[in-house]
């Protein structure tokens, strides 16, 4: 019957893209169990896990905060000049300054070896991001990259390093250089980084919800405020971490 929705094959964009992610999952599987250990130690010892980015990397610092089925021991790291929302050419510049990481940091009172640090960067050059992940990893807490280091071999190095390589572990986006998927062989849109960046903290909270449960552990998660009941389970999670979280209240 035709117009019938799921008659008709997927185009074969959305085909690539599919299996890009199909190859995400399987490349970032060891790499997926040390990150998910990682955040099991950070919630044994009441850390957060501190996630941040830059530019539209931020679509996966707001996929990991306050939504349901996401996990509740979650601080985002955020300033309005890093989102293009708020002056797009501005973010740009602001996310190549060199220091702010460090008072990002110290703003958000990250505690060193108790709280993981995720950094969500595609190209992973920047100072932001790169320096995140150097003043993080030097107070002994543990850094998560999400990052193509195919695109960071393709981008000028501007803070003399890579995220990847400040990382202790790397979630692999394999996205090119440039982001752009569509056409195939000149690609100039369809850009797969947003994508990559979702599917992969997924699949994290899958492995860590895993291995809570081997362990005996109940995680923190958040339920939808809009389900019967959502409000009454938020607001343990409200009372624990609030304080220590400013953008939940």
């Amino acid at each position: 019957m035709s117009g019938v929705l799921g008659s008709q094959p997927a185009p074969p964009h959305a085909e690539a893209t599919l299996e890009h992610l199909r190859g995400v999952g399987a490349h970032n599987a060891t790499a997926l169990a040390e990150a998910a250990d990682a955040l099991l130690t950070c919630l044994r010892a009441d850390g957060l896990v501190c996630t941040a980015g830059a530019g539209h990397s931020l679509a996966g610092v707001m996929e990991s905060f306050y939504r349901a089925g996401g996990l509740a021991a979650v601080r985002p790291l955020y300033r309005p000049d890093l989102l293009p929302l708020h002056g797009a050419v501005a973010s740009t510049g602001t996310e190549r300054t060199s220091g702010l990481a460090a008072t990002v940091l110290a703003d958000a009172e990250f505690r060193g070896g108790q709280d993981a640090l995720v950094v969500f960067s595609n190209s992973g050059v920047n100072p932001y991001p790169v320096e995140l992940a150097v003043t993080a990893a030097g107070t002994g807490s543990t850094v998560i990259a999400v990052t193509s280091p195919a695109a960071s071999a393709d981008a000028p190095k501007r803070a003399g390093t890579t995220l990847a390589e400040q990382a202790h572990i790397v979630l692999d986006t394999r996205t090119p250089g440039g982001d752009a998927s569509y056409p195939p062989r000149d690609p100039v849109t369809a850009p797969l980084s947003s994508l990559a960046n979702a599917y992969l903290w997924n699949l994290l909270l899958v492995r860590l919800h895993d291995s809570a449960q081997r362990a005996g552990l109940e995680l923190p998660v958040w339920r939808s405020a809009n389900t019967v009941g959502g409000d009454d389970a938020n607001a343990a999670n409200l009372r624990h971490y609030g304080a220590r979280v400013p953008g939940l209240t």
